[in-house]
């Protein structure tokens, strides 16, 4: 048998399915794994299913020195969080869980259009607190969703899911950017640029992938190019969009308002955006549903089961 590191607690499927054939063990903390967990990691297990925050770093490759794991099977599917090409050089294999989390965060991302557009936030705090006094005409008046236009930063398989919700179920007219052309199954109009989808549209996604690439793709030129009552909205990773410069936006009122589910320095979450009545702020709940979090640990499970069988892994980054 194999041993197997799993970095978080998982739905008890998961363990399962890994404890039928490898012996297993499982990291009872929630939080990231420090510096001396990943290199003992990579030096004492043959398979280990890390996440996002376990910073697997070229640094902490060559730290590692001799290294037992071959596979780092990462549970989600952006994996900006580990230096792929230190770790094939180091003769460790990555992959990641595509396409099992896109219904859940597109659902999410008309969840945070929604909530901000109609300033559900403000009301349930409102309620809340004991401070509402009844139905008046014009008590927290937000904008209409239906029939307006959404603006898609990458329109990979959630922005194309994102899409879909919104040109058929809101009747939303959709625009995109996209490095490349996209052969797309409802109407959509490719964009050449951000700063002109960003002019155009009523409501700006982001649903990219992290990474140097795509590092601070979203700031300040973007959200000046923005209509003052646009809404942004960010469900991909924190690090895409110059926090600072959205910070600036919101104060000089260059929009309208936010939809935010991951952050830069995550958890840490501004001061500045949580005083923010007109941004809603959620703790990365994308693919928070039990359904999507037990089917990307199995997916996670199978590149493990078919790496330690000796077969190449299912969904290879």
């Amino acid at each position: 048998m194999k041993k197997v590191l799993v970095t978080r607690p998982m739905p008890d499927a998961v363990i399962g399915a890994l404890s039928a054939a490898h012996k297993v063990a499982v990291r009872d903390d929630t939080g990231p794994m420090s510096r001396v967990e990943m290199i003992a990691a990579l030096q004492r297990f043959d398979a280990i299913l890390p996440t996002i925050g376990d910073a697997f770093s070229a640094e902490i490759f060559a730290a590692a020195s001799e290294i037992r794991a071959g596979l780092l099977a990462n549970f989600g599917v952006g994996y900006n969080h580990i230096d792929v090409t230190a770790a094939r050089a180091h003769g460790v294999e990555v992959t990641n869980t595509p396409g099992v989390l896109t219904d859940a965060t597109a659902d999410l991302a008309l969840t945070l259009i929604l909530a901000t557009a109609r300033r559900a936030g403000e009301g349930e705090r409102l309620v809340r607190a004991g401070r509402w006094h009844g139905w008046h005409p014009t008590q927290l008046l937000g904008q209409q969703v239906t029939g307006t236009r959404l603006g898609i930063v990458g329109m990979g398989r959630i922005g194309q899911a994102i899409a879909r919700r919104g040109h058929y179920g809101f009747g939303m007219e959709v625009a995109y950017t996209n490095r490349s052309p996209k052969a797309l199954d409802f109407p959509a109009r490719q964009i050449e640029t951000l700063t002109a989808l960003a002019a155009e549209v009523d409501f700006l996604v982001v649903a990219v992938p992290g990474g140097a690439a795509t590092h601070h793709l979203i700031g300040a030129e973007v959200f000046a190019a923005m209509k003052p009552t646009g809404i942004f909205v960010n469900i991909a990773r924190g690090d895409v969009v110059d926090e600072a410069a959205l910070i600036a936006a919101l104060k000089a009122g260059e929009i309208a308002g936010a939809g935010l589910d991951v952050y830069e320095n995550e958890p840490e979450v501004p001061e500045a955006l949580r005083l923010m009545e007109n941004v809603t702020l959620l703790p990365h709940l994308g693919s928070a549903t039990l359904e999507t979090r037990a089917a990307m640990g199995l997916l996670a499970a199978d590149n493990i089961l078919s790496f330690l069988a000796g077969e190449a892994p299912i969904s290879p980054v």
